[in-house]
């Protein structure tokens, strides 16, 4: 009774705090593509847990048949060579799982990767989300409105988020709303989401990317199409002007809080990648081969560290190395008493 003591603490002590745990925000989807995703999540936990069930019964199974007991003392089995039809079983069995959950990801990356067939017939809401250390800069080109560590957006309305770095690789994520997806310094990449409740939800860098990465969290409000023309409205004429200057020195601070402007900084500043219709002078200032010049200009205000030619070996030499190495375990000795 005493070992199990111990245990018994233990699955008590489960049973008291897991009910204070709070409800896993990516398991709460707020909208079509996170909600795909949870029903993923949940089917391929189901299918593991299906799996460990099996083992588990015919462990115990296996242990209770074939236990030993003074009834077979001293039974020794008779020598088998196989069994067709369990070696069939525990073969097909593994690739009919496998090949299941692989169909059934490939459909669930496909459906994330697209607009939600909900909002087929919308034009989404184009939002550039660029990162930089340690921050979020969401400019709307349509609007001609540019925020800092927090974006909004109409709900029952397709976004179409499309990302970059200043800096290092970034992932921009928002569980409740949709999956993760990298943002990187010399491309553009794309997210697809939508939100059918209005709220407040939290959004974050998921990708470590450096000491300020716990400080990359936004807020995603979601709001009716009303408040959110209201809202653009009101930046409109109240927000100051994002000029080249004042984004400069954005790229340059370390750590910001939510900050609102009039303009967005690709008129001076176009993203990676052929998306001329949001840039100035059509894209004639694109370098295709490496992104356009003006993002390649400011990109160097959060160069990548460069690796180090001295080591920590080159500052102070060992005269051990001029020794030659042993050859035999004699000479090893022989080393042993020289040195």
């Amino acid at each position: 009774m005493k070992k199990k003591g111990p245990l018994y603490a233990l699955f008590l002590s489960l049973i008291l705090l897991l009910p204070g745990c709070s409800s896993l925000t990516v398991l709460n989807p707020k909208g079509p593509s996170a909600r795909t995703l949870s029903d993923t999540i949940i089917l391929s936990i189901l299918v593991m847990l299906g799996v460990l069930a099996v083992v588990y019964i015919l462990y115990i199974f296996v242990l209770v048949k074939y236990r030993a007991k003074k009834s077979n003392e001293g039974y020794i089995p008779e020598h088998e060579e196989g069994n067709k039809v369990l070696e069939t079983i525990w073969i097909v069995i593994p690739i009919i799982i496998v090949a299941f959950l692989s169909v059934v990801t490939v459909k669930t990356t496909n459906a994330v990767e697209n607009q939600a067939k909900e909002y087929k017939d919308q034009t989404p809401l184009v939002i550039y989300a660029s990162s930089s250390n340690w921050k979020w800069h969401f400019s709307y080109p349509e609007e001609g409105i540019e925020t800092v560590n927090y974006v909004n957006m109409p709900v029952h309305r397709a976004v179409e988020f499309r990302m970059y770095s200043f800096g290092s690789i970034t992932s921009l994520w928002i569980p409740q709303l949709a999956g993760q997806k990298y943002a990187m310094s010399d491309m553009l990449t794309t997210l697809h989401l939508s939100a059918d409740t209005e709220g407040s939800y939290m959004g974050r860098n998921a990708n470590f990317s450096g000491k300020g990465f716990a400080h990359m969290e936004f807020e995603a409000l979601v709001m009716s199409s009303k408040d959110y023309e209201d809202w653009v409205k009101e930046v409109k004429e109240t927000a100051p002007k994002l000029t080249e200057k004042e984004f400069k020195g954005l790229l340059a601070t370390d750590y910001l809080g939510r900050k609102t402007y009039s303009s967005t900084h690709l008129e001076f500043s176009p993203p990676p990648g052929e998306h001329s219709e949001h840039m100035s002078g059509g894209g004639k200032e694109m370098d295709m081969d490496n992104g356009n010049m003006d993002h390649q200009d400011n990109k160097e205000i959060h160069p990548s560290p460069e690796p180090s030619s001295e080591t920590e070996f080159d500052s102070k030499p060992n005269p051990e190395v001029e020794q030659p190495l042993p050859s035999s375990p004699v000479d090893e000795h022989t080393h042993d008493s020289n040195s």
